[in-house]
């Protein structure tokens, strides 16, 4: 089923899954989140992707306090160099706490 807005260009580079909860408390308690994030897997699939890499490395790390997300470092990092052709989470909220994450203005660059 795929979207009129995905186009080749997109398909062409592989789609991201991030996972993620905030703290260990959440990743135990909390399973039917990780379930749910889990399975936008198969939604990208259904939309074309046939390499999609699952970034859940920041499980149970908080983005409070300047923490250093290796996942999302590395999943922005293959966004600017155009490798990514979608990212999917299930809330917007698990990718940044604030814009500056988003600009590159946060913990490495002043």
């Amino acid at each position: 089923m795929k979207h009129e807005k995905i186009g080749p260009q997109h398909l062409e580079r592989k789609a991201i899954l991030y996972v993620r909860q905030s703290s260990a408390h959440q990743v135990l308690h909390n399973r039917e989140s990780s379930t749910l994030q889990y399975a936008m897997r198969e939604r990208l699939s259904d939309l074309g992707w046939s390499r999609i890499e699952t970034v859940d490395d920041d499980l149970g790390r908080s983005a409070a306090g300047g923490v250093v997300r290796e996942g999302f470092d590395r999943m922005i990092a293959d966004v600017c160099l155009g490798k990514v052709g979608a990212v999917a989470a299930r809330e917007v909220s698990r990718f940044a706490r604030n814009s500056r994450d988003w600009l590159g203005t946060g913990r490495d660059n002043p």
